[in-house]
């Protein structure tokens, strides 16, 4: 399954400035996604990190990550509803191996490794040009707010 913007719209609760999937390649339910954040220097965030060599935040980098592992849990779990979000429980062994600097594609890959108790482990990593760039465990539940 692939999907464009206009699907994951639906899918994410997320919206500017903080949607950082743009499109997903693959999806095989139950097991894993490839996603890409087409990053460009009209990002709000460049401005200031840093004004003389633009460097997109790790944090970014993992939250990336974890919205295209949200996707992938909302499409192999149920489909959100207009109150349903997927929450960060736990980061594990994130590390960071190269700058995403704008004109990068980042390379998204997040394989479910289980789900216990309501809260799914996923192993994430990200490239650019082949290169890894970030990779970390994530753990995440879905939740229904008021």
């Amino acid at each position: 399954m692939t999907m464009d913007i206009h699907e994951i719209l639906k899918t994410l609760p997320h919206r500017f400035p903080i949607l950082l999937v743009d499109r997903v390649l693959e999806l095989e339910v139950g097991v894993r996604i490839k996603a890409i954040k087409n990053v460009s220097i009209n990002e709000p965030y460049f401005s200031g990190h840093f004004p003389v060599r633009p460097v997109m935040p790790g944090v970014l980098m993992i939250e990336a990550l974890a919205q295209a592992a949200a996707i992938l849990g909302f499409k192999s779990f149920g489909e959100p509803g207009d109150n349903s979000v997927f929450y960060f429980a736990g980061i594990d062994d994130a590390r960071f191996k190269r700058p995403v600097e704008p004109g990068d594609q980042l390379k998204m890959d997040v394989e479910i490794l289980r789900v216990s108790r309501g809260i799914w482990k996923y192993k994430a990593t990200a490239t650019v040009e082949g290169q890894l760039a970030v990779e970390a465990e994530l753990m995440c539940t879905m939740r229904t707010i008021a």
